[in-house]
């Protein structure tokens, strides 16, 4: 499963933090806050986007806001691909 997480950073995944502000099914004049993060690809944020219709479609809690912060964890000069390895022991 880490390799795979690894690979998509490669290929451009950031860590994406998505807040989401809705309003409370039985009390809709207060605000609630929510915390998601996944790793997505910016600008389109397709994980983030899918995530949003599904909670329009299935959920109780009208959307109020979505703020979106997102971060490369691997950039490319933090990585080499070395053609050797040693081993101790």
């Amino acid at each position: 499963m880490r390799h795979r997480d690894f690979e998509k950073q490669l290929n451009g995944y950031r860590l994406t933090t998505a807040e989401i502000l809705y309003h409370l099914p039985d009390h809709p004049e207060l605000l609630q806050t929510f915390i998601w993060q996944t790793m997505d690809l910016a600008p389109n944020f397709p994980a983030i986007r899918k995530f949003l219709k599904y909670w329009q479609e299935s959920l109780d809690g009208k959307l109020h806001s979505v703020k979106i912060a997102s971060r490369e964890l691997i950039k490319p000069a933090e990585y080499r691909i070395i053609d050797s390895s040693m081993h101790l022991h």
